[in-house]
């Protein structure tokens, strides 16, 4: 069974940084990872992807700021966060996509950002 644990998140002044990570556990064949974001009274939007093959693509609100990578060794995915707004503030989940079409979601974790 695949499982998907998020970590990292946490408060941070505006303009500061934050590095999350989702950890991959059991045998999936994965056809795209993502992070998406929910704020409160708002619906879970797309912020960033990553293809099996390294294709990247962005919310246009976080180009720039944003860095989605992966490492396939440790079955990892990161979401670097770089020059952060309160906007950012958000729960972050990680999502998988594999090639049976199934997808997969994260617990969450919380990213507050501070003005």
């Amino acid at each position: 069974q695949v499982q998907l644990v998020e970590s990292g998140g946490g408060l941070v002044q505006a303009g500061g940084s934050l590095g999350l990570s989702c950890a991959v556990s059991g045998n999936a064949f994965i056809k795209k990872m993502g992070w998406y974001r929910q704020a409160p009274g708002k619906q879970r939007e797309l912020v960033a992807t990553i293809t099996n093959d390294g294709n990247t693509a962005y919310a246009d609100s976080v180009k720039g700021r944003f860095t989605i990578s992966r490492d396939n060794a440790k079955k990892t995915v990161y979401l670097q966060m770089n020059m952060l707004i309160p906007e950012d503030t958000a729960v972050y989940y990680c999502n998988l996509e594999d090639f049976f079409r199934r997808v997969y979601w994260g617990q969450g974790t919380q990213v507050t950002v501070s003005s």
